[in-house]
């Protein structure tokens, strides 16, 4: 579906990819966090239409499953007085509730598989939105540090000898300084989520672990 379609264009991007493209870095970042923040209400509201089509289906074949039983119970009615042609009837009228009842259970998994994957897109997209309004934060103040420094540079250089190399020198280390500072601060951010989701990871081995370990006989019986 195109909300999906959307989605998926929005985790697919990448930041620095398109910054370092972008006239105006802080105005690209903001609106990108805006077009996230609009994506994200649709694929909720997606989210709760689905989950309502779903317990509707399931009335639905609710209302089938039990009118199998109600038909079949006159049928077997019919044939303890002696009229077949009522219990033909009756049976008739169950294999049609039958027929619908699994109808409507295909359409319950197929609507399930869909409610999970606007869920799916849902908490992925929530992640991606956290994740790019820090990156953008650290990528604005990296871009509004840049600009000062080059006004301090211009300011402090107004009074020496115009295209000085060494002038010009001072200012590209200042600048990649100040590039290198925001870039350690994006690895840092990584480095502490990959931490512990590593401990995490290695809670759930402990965990299982001990588990089977609870699970084994002790070595000493039976010995």
């Amino acid at each position: 579906m195109p909300l999906l379609e959307r989605v998926g264009t929005l985790l697919r991007s990448n930041l620095n990819d398109l910054i370092e493209r972008a006239e105006d870095p802080e105005k690209l970042c903001r609106q990108l966090v805006l077009d996230m923040e609009n994506q994200l209400i649709q694929v909720k509201t997606q989210v709760a239409m689905a989950i309502a089509d779903q317990h509707l289906l399931n009335k639905k074949r609710k209302e089938h499953d039990d009118a199998v039983s109600e038909w079949r119970r006159k049928a077997e009615l019919a044939v303890e007085k002696q009229k077949d042609d009522l219990a033909r009837a009756a049976l008739e009228r169950s294999l049609q509730n039958e027929q619908l009842a699994n109808a409507f259970a295909q359409q319950i998994e197929d609507q399930t598989a869909e409610t999970e994957l606007l869920r799916s897109a849902y908490q992925r997209l929530e992640r991606k939105l956290t994740e790019t309004r820090s990156e953008c934060e650290i990528l604005i103040a990296q871009s509004r540090r840049a600009r000062a420094t080059g006004k301090a540079n211009a300011a402090r250089g107004h009074g020496l000898q115009k295209g000085s190399a060494t002038a010009r020198l001072k200012e590209s280390v200042e600048r990649m300084q100040a590039t290198n500072a925001a870039n350690h601060m994006l690895l840092d951010t990584e480095n502490v989520e990959d931490r512990i989701n590593a401990l995490e990871k290695e809670e759930r081995i402990e965990r299982l672990l001990s588990e089977l370990k609870e699970r084994q006989p002790r070595l000493s019986e039976g010995s």
